[in-house]
C-alpha cells in the first residue's frame, strides 16, 4: 500500500508510526490491574521498558505512593528525572484534571518543561458504565473552558512544550479554530483522537474516518481507543497512516483477552501491528523530527 497517496496520512510519516505508551492514567488502580506503576521509580522503569519495546513517547499522570492522582510539581519533577536517567523516550505529561488545581498544572509545565503536554480541547460528560453491574463505575463532568485551554497553551508555548491536543469528539477538533485564528497555536498541530469514552465519540472505524477528515492537512494525529475497542481501532489507524497510543491507562488486555503483565507487553503487540502494515515504529529522535519538536 502506498500511504503517501492517502488523504488520511495528513502530516504523519507514511513509513514510520509513532507509538505512545500511556503508562498510568488517573483513574486506573492496582485493584483493577496489579501492573499499574505508581511511584516515580516504577513509572520510569515502565517508560524504559516501553521504549525498548518500540514506544517513542511516554504519556504520564503522576501518582502518590498509594495510587491517588498527584498534581504536585515536585512529584512530576522526580518522575522526569527518573525517566531521563533511564531512557531517551519523549516525555508527555498530562494536564487533565476534574479538580481546581490549574496553578499546579501550570507550574509543573513551566518549571519542568517536558517534551510534550496533553491539552484537553473541550468540556464533556466523562463516565464509565458497567453492563455487568448495570450501573455507572464513575460519572463526572470534565470541564475545560476556553480560558483554561488558552492559559495552559500559553504556558506550554512559553516553555517550549509541544501541546498534544486531546479531542474526545468532533467539536473538540473544531475548538482549535478560534485559537488558530488568534495566532495562539502553532502549526503543525498534534492531535490525539480519543475514542470510546462514554460522553465522547464512539470508537468505530466510520467515526475514525470522520474525525480524520476534520483535521488540517499538516496535522500529526494518533488514536487512543479505550478498553476493548483498542485493538480494532489501532489496526484501522495504522492502515490509514496514523500514529497510535496503547498502555494500561486505556486498556489492560491483549487482543487474545489476556491481561497484560505490563505496559511493555502492550507496546510489543502494537509494534508487531506496525510491522504488519509495512511500517516501522519511530524512535524518539524520529518522532521528534516528524512532530517538529524544538
Amino acid at each position: 500500500m502506498t500511504y503517501e497517496t492517502q488523504d488520511s496520512i495528513k502530516g504523519n510519516d507514511p513509513d514510520r508510526a509513532i507509538i505512545s505508551a500511556a503508562l498510568t492514567g488517573a483513574l486506573t488502580t492496582r485493584d483493577q490491574c496489579e501492573s499499574i506503576p505508581y511511584t516515580p521509580e516504577e513509572i520510569a522503569e515502565d517508560a524504559a521498558a516501553a521504549r525498548e519495546a518500540g514506544a517513542a513517547i511516554a504519556h504520564i499522570h503522576a501518582r502518590t505512593e498509594n495510587g491517588t492522582p498527584s498534581f504536585e510539581p515536585e512529584v512530576y519533577g522526580e518522575i522526569y528525572d527518573e525517566v531521563r536517567d533511564r531512557t531517551d523516550i519523549l516525555i508527555n505529561f498530562s494536564t487533565g484534571s476534574t479538580f481546581d488545581n490549574l496553578e499546579k498544572r501550570l507550574t509543573y509545565i513551566e518549571e519542568i518543561q517536558p517534551d510534550i503536554a496533553a491539552l484537553n480541547m473541550g468540556s464533556m460528560n466523562y463516565a464509565k458504565y458497567s453492563e455487568s453491574r448495570d450501573d455507572f463505575v464513575f460519572d463526572m463532568v470534565f470541564e475545560n473552558s476556553f480560558d483554561e485551554i488558552r492559559e495552559l497553551l500559553r504556558t506550554m508555548q512559553d516553555a517550549g512544550v509541544k501541546p498534544e491536543m486531546e479531542c474526545f469528539d468532533t467539536g473538540h477538533i473544531n475548538n482549535a479554530q478560534p485559537i488558530l485564528k488568534k495566532g495562539e497555536l502553532n502549526r503543525p498541530m498534534d492531535i490525539n483522537l480519543v475514542m470510546g469514552v462514554l460522553g465522547g465519540i464512539p470508537a468505530t472505524v466510520d467515526n475514525l474516518a470522520h474525525q480524520v477528515r476534520q483535521l488540517p492537512e499538516d496535522t500529526n494525529w494518533q488514536t487512543t481507543p479505550i478498553q476493548e475497542d483498542q485493538w480494532p481501532l489501532t489496526a484501522a489507524s495504522l492502515a490509514m497512516g496514523g500514529n497510535i497510543r496503547v498502555g494500561l491507562e486505556d486498556n489492560f488486555y491483549l487482543p487474545n483477552g489476556e491481561m497484560a503483565e505490563g505496559n511493555a507487553e502492550l507496546v510489543e503487540k502494537a509494534a508487531e501491528m506496525v510491522h504488519n502494515v509495512g511500517r516501522e515504529p519511530a524512535t524518539p529522535d524520529e518522532a521528534r523530527e516528524i512532530m517538529q519538536l524544538d
